[in-house]
């Protein structure tokens, strides 16, 4: 059965942006085989034209329109919910390019709050000066809420390490726009042109990739790679449909028919 997949970049295809073993041959199965493949990220850290040139020049060929951001389905969100607010960003480099047709200021004159990933550019001042929005009523709104992501140094703390705090600060609940949240796993089908029932979605991040995906009845399979921890596979938490160790064990599944949930 010919299956969509929507496969997750950061400890999946690549960590630091340097391809894993086995992504590449995986990538052209795929395709040679006529799986519709789209890579769905929460990455805020590039735009989704430069995530496909440095995937490329890194030995995995990739279009710009085969690479879906959260930072793409928040701009949708903002322009519905927020029609011509000037944005606030906080994030780990500029989503300017990305968010074309919306205006980008200080807190200063900020109208609403978008959160993206951090990094060493983010720190305690950007963070308060979203505290004080939020109490004075100003919407935030983020990405998404990974807590961790995977360096070749080892992990590194993500924006969902802090919204917590910020909502337990600013008696606040902020929305979330991208994985685990259904919108952009529901715009990935719509740009595939495929069914929950026949998609499958291919991540190193139980809650983010793996359970998401099932809400909304997506096959959910997570690979021992990136974040994977062993912890994820026990307990009485959620499960995944299926484990593999790396990406190049995607075609092995795929070609075997055990691709089907509950199998």
């Amino acid at each position: 059965m010919t299956r969509a997949v929507l496969l997750d970049i950061d400890g999946v295809l690549t960590v630091s942006w340097q391809a894993l073993p086995g992504a590449a041959e995986a990538l052209d199965w795929l395709r040679s085989e006529g799986h519709p493949v789209l890579l769905v990220t929460n990455t805020s850290s590039r735009s989704r034209r430069t995530i496909a040139a440095t995937l490329t020049e890194a030995g995995l060929p990739v279009a710009p329109d085969e690479v879906l951001t959260a930072v793409g389905a928040a701009r949708t969100y903002l322009m519905t919910h927020h029609p011509g607010a000037a944005c606030f960003v906080v994030n780990e480099g500029s989503l300017a390019e990305d968010l074309e047709g919306i205006e980008l200021v200080g807190p200063d004159r900020a109208g609403v709050v978008l959160l993206g990933g951090a990094g060493p550019s983010v720190g305690y001042p950007d963070l308060n000066a979203v505290f004080r929005l939020a109490i004075a009523g100003v919407p935030v709104v983020a990405l998404h809420h990974n807590t961790r992501f995977q360096t070749a140094d080892g992990p590194a703390l993500d924006m969902g390490a802090f919204i917590p705090g910020l909502e337990e600060a600013a008696r606040i609940t902020v929305p979330i726009i991208g994985k685990p949240a259904p919108p952009l796993f529901e715009a990935a089908l719509s740009a595939l042109g495929s069914d929950a029932g026949h998609s499958m979605m291919v991540g190193d991040d139980l809650a983010a990739d793996v359970v998401g995906a099932q809400a909304v009845g997506i096959t959910g399979v997570l690979v021992r790679t990136g974040k994977f921890r062993p912890d994820d596979l026990t307990g009485d938490g959620p499960r995944p449909d299926h484990v593999i160790d790396t990406i190049a064990d995607l075609p092995d599944l795929l070609r075997d028919g055990r691709d089907g949930k509950g199998t």
